[in-house]
């Protein structure tokens, strides 16, 4: 049976995240996650997960300062930044107990110098990542959500594992920028799960609760169990109408 994570940067956002936390783990939830949460104490954020014993998965690094950034990692010209904000997230990681950094790449699709700054902006990371015992995770985004992002494919996230070649980094699976790209997921979830660090879930196209669209979560997911993994599954989706309201899924998915 999967375990779920909240992924708090969707979920219960109307209230602060140590009252996210307290409020994922009343729902049922074994895990969370966030996206930004600098603007949050450090030191309430671990004091929820401490009293609820729910473990804090990941946090992204900093979208950029400048309108339109979306990640920072493989902007060449702009390695300070980038380092910066890795620096940032492992520090604020570390004090909260994260297992993960995800490293936001940023909108750099087709730029000279862009695979370059990336590969070498991940290796900082995972020099920080080995010294905090945590991953690096990598997201594959849709252009759809995210144009111009430049991460896009399965395939082209694990080539850059394999040339970066540091056992700290992995790939965040989520199964619902992948099916808007690609499709067959559990063949590409198959070929590459000895790099797969997380896994993401939402309803396609809607990116709402994931009981309904075109993904098949209640056979997808005992299907990748089967396959080995034992990692936790991020609800990263955008509720329909509040998020205690959409919570059906979760029961239904944990009695299956």
């Amino acid at each position: 049976m999967p375990r779920f994570s909240a992924n708090l940067g969707f979920l219960w956002t109307e209230m602060g995240l140590p009252d996210a936390i307290r409020r994922a783990h009343r729902a049922g939830f074994a895990a969370v996650e966030c996206h930004w949460p600098y603007e949050e104490d450090s030191g309430a954020v671990r004091a929820a997960l401490d009293e609820t014993g729910l473990p804090m998965l990941g946090i992204n690094t900093r979208k950029g300062p400048d309108a339109g950034d979306f990640g920072l990692a493989a902007l060449p010209g702009r390695e300070p930044e980038a380092r910066a904000a890795i620096d940032e997230a492992f520090a604020y990681g570390g004090a909260i107990g994260a297992s993960a950094v995800h490293v936001m790449a940023g909108k750099s699709l087709g730029l000279e110098g862009a695979a370059e700054a990336f590969e070498a902006n991940l290796h900082h990371a995972c020099d920080l990542a080995a010294g905090h015992g945590m991953t690096v995770l990598i997201e594959p985004l849709n252009h759809r959500d995210a144009p111009g992002y430049f991460l896009v494919g399965i395939e082209n996230a694990a080539a850059i594992v394999a040339r970066v070649g540091r056992p700290e980094l992995k790939i965040m699976f989520d199964c619902y920028h992948t099916q808007i790209t690609q499709g067959d997921l559990l063949r590409r979830f198959e070929a590459h799960r000895a790099l797969i660090g997380h896994v993401q879930i939402a309803a396609v196209p809607s990116r709402a609760e994931p009981d309904e669209g075109e993904v098949a979560y209640d056979w997808l997911l005992p299907a990748i169990d089967a396959l080995g993994y034992d990692g936790y599954v991020g609800a990263e989706y955008r509720p329909r109408a509040g998020t205690d309201a959409g919570l059906s899924w979760l029961a239904r998915m944990q009695a299956a």
